[in-house]
């Protein structure tokens, strides 16, 4: 039990000196192909500072439809239906270090994707 306990104190004195628990909230993007690229950037440069990450995790997608009347004033039942999906990913960083954050400020991310930083 002695060791185990020394080996549970290391950890607890490792953990307290890196920064806390960093998660990528969400990734959020219109189109797939840049929300996937956009994670694998985001995995390269959290793992070539070795840093424990998991993810990405595909969240529910969000669509959501419109529907507009086709003509203002007659045929009320021709409509069209437009719809908008809304493609979502979580990433979490597990206690990064001061490097893991410059490299993940550091990223150039396409202006399709949203990420929404939660510490």
């Amino acid at each position: 039990m002695g060791a185990a306990a020394d080996a549970l104190a290391k950890i607890g004195a490792a953990a307290a000196t890196m920064a806390p628990k960093q998660k990528i909230k969400k990734l959020r993007s219109y189109w797939v192909p840049l929300i996937e690229d956009s994670c694998k950037q985001i995995l390269d440069a959290a793992r070539t500072t070795n840093a424990k990450t998991m993810g990405p995790v595909p969240l529910p997608t969000k669509k959501r439809i419109y529907c507009v009347l086709k003509s203002p004033h007659v045929h009320k039942d021709a409509r069209f239906h437009f719809e908008n999906r809304t493609h979502q990913h979580l990433i979490d960083i597990l206690y990064p270090t001061a490097q893991t954050i410059d490299s993940l400020m550091q990223l150039d991310l396409p202006a399709g994707v949203d990420v929404e930083v939660k510490l």
